[in-house]
C-alpha cells in the first residue's frame, strides 16, 4: 500500500480584481486656508483673560469679607500735595497726609525732588481700598521713601564729627546705614558685572562657536562701566573679574578696593544711599548700581559737568541690558519662557525706574 502526499490550502476563496470606476463629478473645494493667529495677539488675548480673572476674584474676596470694614473701604478722595513752610512737600489724602509706618511722621520729600512726590501721590490715587496700602509692593516708591526719611532721622541723631561706620560695629546707632553698606559690599566679590563666562577650549571646533560669544558681549559690556567708576568715581581702584581662569569660586576685591568702597557709601546722603541698595540688589551688582546713582544723583552733577554733555546717557534700558545680559543671550539662542523671562523683563526696569527717582532732583542737568 503506497501512501500519496496531497498538498491542501488554507483558502479556497478565488482572487477577484478590483474595477476602478470612472471619477464622473468632482468633489467639494477645500475651504479657505484660515490665517493663524500671531503670537502676539494670543499672549494678549491670554492676559486679558488672565487679568479677568484676577478682578472676579478680588470681587470675590472683598465679597466674602466684614461688611462695613474700614480697610476695604478707601476713606480718601483726593490726593495732592502740598509745600511746607520749608519747600519740603507732603503728599496728603483729603486732610491726611502720607505718614511713614515705622515713625509715624508725615513723609517728607525734598524741593529738589518734585518727580518723587508726584509719583508718590500717584501711587496713592491708584489705590482701591486702605487694605492696599498695608503691602509693600503695591506702594513701592512710598516704602523705599520712608526707608530715606527713617535714615536721615537716625543720621541727625549721630554727631557729624563722629566718623562714619564701620562694617564690624553692628551696635552703632546708625543701625540702617551700616545694614545697607554690610549688605551690598560682599556684592563685590560676585558682581553680575564681573562674572564673566569662561572662553571657549581651544581645541574647540570653530564652525560650532557663536559670534559674539558670552564672554566677548560680558567684557564689551563691562569694560565701559568699570572705567568710568575707576577713572572718575573710585580713583585708584582695579576691580578684578569674579570668575576667570575657570574657577568656580569667586575671587575676593582687595582689602583697599574694599575700603575705599566702603569709604564712598559711608558718605552718600540718606535718599543717594536708599536709591544706590534699590538698583544693586535689583541688579545683583554693586558696579552697575553705582554706575547709575553717578548719572542720576545729585551730588554727582559736577562730575557729569565735567565729561560734557557729550557723554551717553546710562539709564534704564542700559542698566536693565548690562545686568541681564547673560540670560538674554541664552534666550536669543533657545527662547523665552513665557510669563517668566518677559515679567522680570518689566519688573527690573520698575526697579531701577523707582531707584532714579529717589537718586535724582531738580538740579541735574
Amino acid at each position: 500500500m503506497s501512501l500519496t502526499s496531497t498538498r491542501r490550502h488554507l483558502h479556497s476563496s478565488r482572487t477577484v480584481f478590483a474595477n476602478p470606476l470612472p471619477v464622473t463629478q468632482p468633489g467639494p473645494p477645500p475651504t479657505a486656508p484660515l490665517p493663524a493667529a500671531s503670537q502676539y495677539g494670543e499672549r494678549v488675548d491670554r492676559r486679558r483673560r488672565q487679568s479677568e480673572l484676577i478682578r472676579r476674584g478680588q470681587e470675590i474676596r472683598s465679597k466674602e469679607s466684614k461688611p462695613g470694614s474700614a480697610l476695604n473701604k478707601r476713606f480718601w478722595k483726593d490726593v495732592h500735595i502740598r509745600n511746607d513752610q520749608d519747600g519740603a512737600y507732603t503728599i496728603y489724602l483729603d486732610a491726611r497726609p502720607v505718614r511713614n509706618p515705622q515713625t509715624k511722621v508725615p513723609l517728607s520729600i525734598p524741593p529738589t525732588k518734585p518727580q518723587l512726590a508726584t509719583a508718590i501721590a500717584l501711587e496713592w490715587d491708584l489705590l482701591t481700598s486702605a487694605h492696599q496700602a498695608l503691602r509693600a509692593h503695591l506702594i513701592p516708591i512710598t516704602s523705599i521713601a520712608s526707608r530715606a526719611n527713617d535714615l536721615i532721622l537716625q543720621d541727625a541723631a549721630v554727631p557729624s564729627s563722629q566718623p562714619p561706620p564701620k562694617p564690624a560695629a553692628p551696635h552703632s546707632s546708625r543701625t540702617i546705614r551700616n545694614d545697607i553698606i554690610t549688605t551690598l559690599l560682599p556684592y563685590l566679590d560676585t558682581d553680575t558685572l564681573l562674572c564673566w563666562a569662561p572662553p571657549p577650549p581651544k581645541d574647540a571646533d570653530p564652525t560650532l562657536q557663536v559670534v559674539p560669544s558670552l564672554r566677548e558681549l560680558q567684557v564689551d559690556t563691562a569694560e565701559p562701566i568699570i572705567s568710568y567708576l575707576t577713572n572718575n568715581v573710585w580713583p585708584g581702584v582695579r576691580l578684578k573679574p569674579g570668575l576667570d581662569n575657570g574657577s568656580i569660586l569667586p575671587a575676593q576685591q582687595t582689602v583697599e578696593t574694599r575700603a575705599i568702597i566702603h569709604g564712598w557709601m559711608a558718605g552718600l546722603n540718606a535718599w543717594e544711599l536708599v536709591g544706590l541698595e534699590r538698583a544693586a540688589l535689583a541688579a545683583k551688582s554693586l558696579c552697575i548700581g553705582a554706575r547709575l546713582l553717578c548719572e542720576w544723583g545729585q551730588s554727582f552733577a559736577d562730575v557729569r559737568k565735567a565729561l560734557g554733555q557729550d557723554a551717553k546717557r546710562f539709564g534704564i534700558e542700559a542698566a536693565a541690558e548690562a545686568c541681564s545680559l547673560e540670560v538674554a543671550w541664552q534666550t536669543g539662542r533657545w527662547g523665552e519662557v513665557e510669563d517668566t523671562h518677559d515679567v522680570e523683563k518689566e519688573d527690573l526696569r520698575r526697579q531701577f525706574g523707582s531707584a532714579i527717582l529717589v537718586m535724582s532732583g531738580a538740579t541735574n542737568p
